[in-house]
């Protein structure tokens, strides 16, 4: 027998009743004593699809969301720049085999703070070697004075053979201005050394560094450099002194070629005596100046 399509008691729970569309029991079941309607009852709601997996554009395309918002999508970087991703994000290009073209690199900020331009750096340099010749003078002035005493009429002398013709060979140099040129040079650099090891050591700063508002940091923290480290700094600068003697220029050449090495190394600033000591010098903020909240 068929039983012909309607609303009947559900058999697996009589307190119940669903619809019989003459093969099989569809729709949700309906409490038993309530009115059904007429007709089979509405179809269930198909479940929504799976959201489609979220994979990245390609480059310079555009990706819509879910909810269709396009987000931006930045177009790719040049060859060996960071993306938006930063220096390990997607949008980084390999370079080409045989690029010619330096690469941009950000600039070294040791401990957060900006490295010191070469123009302040030589402008501190300027005042220290102003107190230190101020010193010499004051201590080292007698020294030059006796030496100068024994030395200008040496050269007078010399001049003089020179315009009459005679031979020099019998011309030396007196033992008493060998010596106390020995002793300038010495006690100019123990005067150099008290004026800039100590105090570069405890506060990396010296008078000139205090007026140009630069310091002295080791690379690996902003603990002092300790008297060790400075002297290691300092050495490299004054040795050089020792040369006079024989040729002022050997003392000139490893000054200037200490600067140029500034210039030369854009990216961490650091001399010859910065490398020695492993020390960067940093501009510190100005303390006239309101600085920016988040700065």
């Amino acid at each position: 027998m068929t039983i012909s399509p309607g609303w009947y008691k559900d058999p697996a729970d009589p307190s119940t009743q669903r619809y019989w569309d003459g093969e099989g029991w569809i729709g949700a079941a309906l409490p038993a004593d309530t009115t059904p309607p007429d007709g089979p009852p509405e179809p269930e709601p198909a479940p929504p699809p799976p959201p489609p997996p979220i994979t990245a554009p390609p480059a310079g395309g555009v990706s819509a969301s879910r909810d269709g918002v396009t987000p931006p999508v930045f177009p790719p970087p040049p060859f060996g720049r960071p993306g938006p991703g930063g220096p390990a994000g997607p949008g980084n290009r390999p370079l080409p085999p045989g690029w010619p073209h330096p690469l941009p690199t950000a600039p070294v900020r040791p401990h957060g703070m900006p490295l010191a331009s070469p123009g302040v750096r030589l402008g501190a340099r300027f005042i220290d070697f102003l107190v230190v010749l101020g010193l010499n003078v004051l201590i080292n002035g007698w020294f030059v004075y006796l030496w100068l005493r024994d030395f200008v009429p040496l050269v007078q002398a010399t001049y003089q053979k020179m315009l009459d013709g005679e031979q020099l060979t019998d011309v030396s140099r007196p033992t008493q201005a060998n010596g106390l040129f020995l002793v300038i040079i010495f006690i100019a650099l123990g005067l150099w050394f008290a004026y800039e090891v100590p105090a570069t050591a405890h506060s990396g700063q010296t008078f000139g560094k205090r007026i140009m508002r630069i310091k002295v940091v080791p690379v690996e923290s902003l603990e002092p450099l300790r008297t060790g480290r400075a002297w290691r700094r300092w050495t490299p600068m004054a040795l050089p002194l020792l040369l006079i003697p024989c040729c002022a220029i050997l003392f000139v050449i490893p000054q200037i070629l200490d600067a140029v090495l500034i210039l030369m190394d854009r990216r961490q600033r650091m001399a010859w005596h910065d490398r020695s000591a492993g020390t960067y010098v940093v501009q510190l903020p100005d303390a006239s100046r309101p600085q920016k909240r988040g700065a």
